[in-house]
């Protein structure tokens, strides 16, 4: 199931209008989806993987010592799977997380993750796939199918700023549970996605990238 267009914005106010009438307002204030998909899929996965539990400041350093590991070449299984030890733990990665790119860059290249098939794959097939990888949650796999496969009907019911978010345009004496959320997504239904992301725009007007 390749990822298709986006859907223009007078589609998803016609379904939002029927459907939520409080999301088809935040659909109108913000204007057209944007989802730009990123398809250096091993890439972003190790992002993914270096970012856990860290500023976005000292990810964004980390990150970039990572990739000048490479002299300019683009991180891949086969260049970061024979690193040293040291190599990674030098450009602040933690052993722990040094692991984990390993197991990744092993699952890429033993065919546990195919990523000429992952379009191809169901949500929970790869969710499935990359939550084998050691270091890689729910979470992670939730994101990559938003910001990489672009897929319209995701609903990450354990992000706290999507909970922030809805709790502030339903006005909710509480963060929603993950059971009232999915409740909530029913009725967004095929595009939870989208109400994801026009949900975190509330809270954050700039365009959000994973």
């Amino acid at each position: 199931m390749p990822t298709s267009h986006l859907p223009s914005q007078r589609i998803l106010l016609e379904h939002f209008e029927k459907r939520d009438p409080a999301m088809a307002r935040i659909v109108r204030e913000f204007g057209p989806l944007r989802l730009t998909r990123n398809k250096r899929y091993f890439y972003v996965l190790c992002k993914a993987i270096i970012a856990q539990q860290i500023s976005t400041r000292a990810a964004d350093s980390i990150t970039a010592r990572f990739a000048a590991l490479f002299d300019g070449k683009s991180p891949t299984p086969e260049r970061v799977f024979p690193l040293p030890d040291d190599a990674l733990r030098a450009s602040g990665l933690s052993r722990q997380k040094a692991a984990y790119l390993k197991d990744l860059s092993r699952k890429f290249m033993d065919g546990s993750i195919r990523p000429h098939r992952l379009p191809y794959l169901t949500n929970e097939e790869v969710v499935d796939r990359l939550t084998a990888v050691h270091g890689i949650g729910r979470w992670t796999a939730e994101m990559f199918l938003i910001f990489s496969l672009n897929r319209l009907d995701v609903l990450p019911v354990g992000d706290l700023g999507l909970r922030t978010a809805l709790k502030n345009i339903y006005r909710m004496r509480t963060l929603p549970s993950p059971k009232r959320i999915r409740a909530m997504g029913e009725k967004w239904r095929p595009y939870q996605t989208v109400a994801t992301w026009y949900a975190w725009r509330t809270l954050d007007g700039a365009i959000i990238a994973y």
